[in-house]
């Protein structure tokens, strides 16, 4: 006992050690933070250093290659601390255009190397959906085995209890394996959309086959992973006025296991069949904690928009006609359930309080009949359309500082940006007035750090992010204004590596970069296998990361110095808040980045 005792001692006072001398280093080091993917050559390209020390007037970039100075500039200080560190500034070489790879020297500091290169962006649509296939159930191709076969049996709705219904198929939500309509039908929808929206979709590669297995079959990956969306949201639409949303609950978090060994029993046997609920508009949960759940819209409108979106693309295909007729029918039936009740059915927890407590629903009214008119031209949508955008308005995160979790969901109101196009002119300046009122708000949220980042750190803070250049881009697609751009820039930026961390939020992206690698999912904890695309949750406030169940990290946090009450990260299994992978973040920025390119 004495000798493990002194041992224990001895490892403590190793690790104080090793916190100490890391902390003492970034007290007198200074930093640079750039985007770690790098840049097209006419971007802008901006990165950030910050010292305790006195930073120097200037800053140069050399080829990786050959050490030569290609750059030379004058830094901008920019007020504000963040964590440790009183002094930032801002490093703007825009005007380097020549291709190649490069690394900024502030002093005797050195950013992460960096490409400037044509197209730099074009490929990050396909890598992601390598996350997307990853969170495949039913079939999962990253592991190659059937699972959750069982799924389900009904709770509330029309039929008894416990009636089996065929709802197998769609995608683990994230680290977890439960499935939610109320993010799938987000997915589905930006997956969709990124298609429509990309001036060359020739860059969508043909690699994998339906089932996410690698062999080409003639389809665009990106569309073989929105039609696995589009069929498992047709199972939840067993009948024209029924409507189911939410596949398990929290009795899921049981720990990591492979998806085809599951093992929670959700009251017909371990590994068994797992509770399907019906959307009927109302508070539900099945044991304490209760939803504040008031009508359907929210998903009938997502539901909606997925499916008229994928009519607009199917229907062009011969072979795919009855598939896009299928999705057209869904899609009316679908939001005639939201029209009849309007409001929101948010997700149901079992023995713990966290749920997707969505409150709005307008938007997705919006966009469900913006897209039911561009399929069918009946002005009814149209009208209606518009009556919802008016009510949606500018009810969203944006300027806030505290909502609550997946409140304003989805993180923009893309129904604005798909309504724009199909209406008179003084329709189109509200329209663009409510998205400008909502960025102007998140560029004052941006002055309270040094990185000009305009969102609240709430949990899912990256999914803010993704939404904002979203909406940034859709603004300018709208009206031509290129006011934004810096600003646009520094947000998308803070995603591959501009950030106090230096990592990039996404998964293996960019090879050779840093990166999460110790993520919240069962293939980081059991196959020790990293999968490529995930974005991850992002840094919470302190207080978040503080409050949640079951959260913690190892010790001594290599991230001490750059931490700070406004915002904290962890590369961390143990930190599902800040370090956990989702489905529908990941494909919000697949329609981040199919934007970008177009």
């Amino acid at each position: 006992m004495p000798n493990s005792m002194n041992r224990v001692s001895y490892f403590l006072s190793v690790a104080t050690f090793i916190f100490f001398s890391v902390n003492v280093v970034a007290q007198t080091n200074t930093y640079v933070r750039v985007n770690q993917l790098g840049f097209d050559p006419a971007a802008l390209k901006i990165a950030v250093t910050f010292s305790n020390e006195q930073l120097p007037n200037q800053f140069t970039i050399k080829d990786a290659t050959t050490q030569q100075t290609v750059f030379s500039g004058s830094i901008t200080r920019v007020a504000g601390n963040w964590g440790q560190f009183q002094n930032h500034a801002e490093l703007d070489f825009s005007a380097l255009n020549r291709e190649g790879r490069f690394f900024i020297e502030v002093g005797m500091s050195r950013s992460s190397v960096f490409q400037i290169r044509r197209n730099i962006n074009a490929d990050l649509p396909d890598q992601l959906l390598d996350f997307m296939r990853q969170q495949r159930c039913g079939y999962n191709p990253y592991v190659d085995a059937a699972c959750h076969t069982f799924d389900g049996r009904t709770a509330f709705g029309p039929l008894p209890a416990g009636t089996y219904l065929n709802v197998t198929g769609g995608w683990h939500d994230a680290g977890d394996q439960l499935k939610y309509l109320l993010t799938s039908s987000n997915a589905t929808a930006q997956l969709l959309l990124a298609y429509q929206l990309a001036k060359n979709k020739n860059n969508f590669v043909d690699h994998f086959n339906d089932l996410g297995q690698p062999v080409a079959n003639g389809l665009p990956d990106l569309l073989d992973e929105a039609r696995w969306g589009l069929e498992w949201m047709l199972k939840l639409h067993p009948a024209p006025d029924q409507l189911y949303h939410q596949v398990a609950d929290d009795r899921d978090h049981k720990g990591f296991r492979l998806p085809q060994n599951e093992t929670v029993d959700y009251g017909w046997g371990p590994g068994s069949y797992r509770v399907v609920y019906f959307a009927d508009g109302k508070p539900q949960g099945l044991k304490q904690y209760q939803s504040e759940s008031t009508g359907v819209a929210n998903l009938a409108g997502r539901y909606a928009a997925a499916m008229a979106l994928g009519y607009q693309v199917f229907r062009k295909d011969p072979k795919t006609q009855a598939f896009a007729d299928r999705l057209l029918t869904a899609a009316t039936e679908v939001y005639a359930l939201g029209k009849a009740k309007e409001g929101v059915q948010q997700g149901n927890s079992y023995g713990a309080p966290y749920r997707y407590a969505e409150t709005t629903w307008a938007d997705d009214m919006e966009w469900g009949a913006a897209e039911l008119f561009r399929a069918t031209r009946n002005p009814a949508y149209l009208k209606d359309a518009k009556r919802y955008a008016v009510i949606a308005g500018t009810d969203n995160w944006m300027g806030k500082t505290e909502t609550g979790h997946y409140q304003y969901y989805p993180f923009m109101n893309a129904g604005h940006f798909r309504l724009y196009d199909l209406v008179d002119v003084a329709t189109r300046r509200q329209l663009a007035a409510f998205y400008r009122e909502e960025i102007e708000a998140t560029v004052k949220s941006g002055l309270r750090n040094p990185y000009d980042i305009g969102v609240p750190f709430i949990w899912c803070s990256n999914n803010l992010v993704v939404a904002l250049v979203t909406q940034l881009q859709m603004y300018e697609l709208m009206t031509g204004e290129r006011r934004y751009r810096e600003f646009e820039a520094k947000q998308f930026d803070w995603l591959l590596g501009r950030n106090p961390w230096a990592v990039s939020m996404f998964t293996q992206i960019p090879a050779g970069g840093t990166y999460p690698h110790d993520v919240h999912l069962f293939t980081t904890a059991l196959m020790k296998r990293e999968v490529r695309g995930g974005l991850v949750d992002g840094p919470v406030y302190q207080k978040v990361f503080a409050g949640l169940r079951g959260v913690f990290i190892r010790e001594p946090d290599p991230f001490a110095s750059f931490q700070d009450e406004r915002a904290v990260y962890h590369d961390d299994i143990n930190d599902y808040s800040t370090n956990e992978p989702t489905m529908d973040g990941t494909a919000s920025a697949i329609l981040m980045f199919a934007i970008l390119d177009g």
